[in-house]
């Protein structure tokens, strides 16, 4: 059976990233005990990432790259922002033991969209925090197996994703 779109595919991998010089460094270690595990065409991954396995059959290894702008985009600084500190109370108070550098806080802007935000900074006034995806500006380089292709269940196709061992529980 073949990677592709309705089937649920399951994927071991590791992921790195290079800075300036080119060297790589390990983001993320997908293994066998905690697989990745997506309803192939609603993954909600960037689509290339899709494209790359699509035709791949269980057992088959894959490795390649995915450019910043076919990944998660460029790193946008409109994206950085400073909040102002009454956002973040509760009560009237802020809880300063609760926030901290690098931290991140689940938030929602004006029409309930749901975003992750990671702190920069956080002053007497306002806190500075970053709404780009943690890896947008990089390019992705991923080594990995596929291990597993199954067809989605008909409830799988109607909620858009996986249940069961690796998947949605509801």
């Amino acid at each position: 059976m073949k990677v592709e779109k309705n089937k649920v595919v399951t994927i071991t991998y590791e992921l790195r990233t290079a800075d300036e010089k080119g060297n790589k460094s390990l983001v993320e270690k997908v293994e066998i005990e905690n697989p990745m595990v997506i309803l192939f065409g609603a993954s909600g991954l960037p689509d290339k990432f899709e494209t790359e396995l699509e035709g791949l059959s269980v057992g088959e290894s894959f490795e390649f790259q995915l450019e910043s702008d076919e990944a998660y985009g460029d790193f946008d600084s409109e994206a950085v922002v400073r909040l102002p500190l009454d956002v973040f109370k509760i009560n009237g108070e802020f809880d300063a033991e609760n926030f901290h550098v690098g931290m991140f806080v689940p938030m929602s802007d004006e029409e309930g969209n749901m975003l992750q935000g990671k702190i920069l900074e956080i002053t007497n006034s306002d806190i500075q925090m970053d709404f780009n995806h943690p890896l947008a500006g990089k390019d992705l380089y991923f080594i990995g197996k596929i291990e597993g292709v199954r067809d989605a269940s008909p409830e799988e196709l109607d909620h858009g994703h996986v249940h069961g061992p690796g998947g949605h529980h509801h």
